[in-house]
């Protein structure tokens, strides 16, 4: 036998071996892409009238309308779009923030006057927060509202919208005043990165 023909022999096993390898790939993609297909939106987050967990520590003191939990990721791009939605919207009178991250928290979320948490993995799957960003609204009795994910600057808004009892421009309340920040030099690694004293309580 021939080098020239030993050579396209052995070519010809590599393409099958390729092509073997390809179609296995994609059935798993494609047994993938079903599996999320079937899974009801309504199973993503927890389902309206669950009390929100660690809700005492997540607002202290009662809040003054819902409470907006949003959970990011500092890697994800998306997630950097949401927050600087975010900060065209903290004065909102109706609605307090909070901003959570698994791991740490990026030096960029620490110019937000809302409080922004690092090192919430735990949080992230007490509350289903499958994916980034996510966002859970909970009432002032600490009960779950509505959660879903949040893909763009547009989906933020619409739900900030929705839930705010007291819209921007309606008079219907002081805005929040300056928050005081204390972040970590080394880019916001502890367990809370911001503090946040709404206007108009004591």
């Amino acid at each position: 036998m021939s080098f020239q023909t030993s050579a396209l022999i052995l070519s010809w096993v590599a393409i099958l071996l390729l092509a073997l390898v390809v179609s296995g790939l994609v059935r798993q993609v494609h047994a993938l892409s079903s599996g999320l297909a079937q899974r009801h939106p309504e199973s993503v987050g927890l389902p309206p009238g669950t009390p929100a967990p660690d809700f005492a520590r997540l607002a202290p003191a009662a809040p003054r309308g819902p409470l907006v939990l949003l959970f990011l990721d500092p890697d994800c791009g998306t997630c950097a779009e949401v927050l600087a939605e975010l900060a065209d919207h903290v004065d909102r009178a109706g609605l307090e923030f909070r901003v959570l991250y698994r791991d740490v928290a990026p030096a960029r979320a620490a110019g937000l006057p809302v409080p922004v948490l690092a090192g919430q993995a735990e949080l992230f799957d007490r509350y289903d927060a499958l994916a980034t960003p996510f966002a859970t609204v909970v009432d002032r009795a600490g009960q779950v509202r509505h959660a879903e994910p949040v893909g763009s600057r547009t989906a933020l808004r619409r739900l900030l919208d929705r839930f705010d009892p007291a819209p921007s421009g309606a008079g219907l309340g002081p805005a929040p005043s300056a928050a005081r920040f204390d972040p970590d030099p080394s880019g916001a690694t502890g367990p809370a990165v911001a503090t946040h004293q709404p206007g108009g309580r004591a």
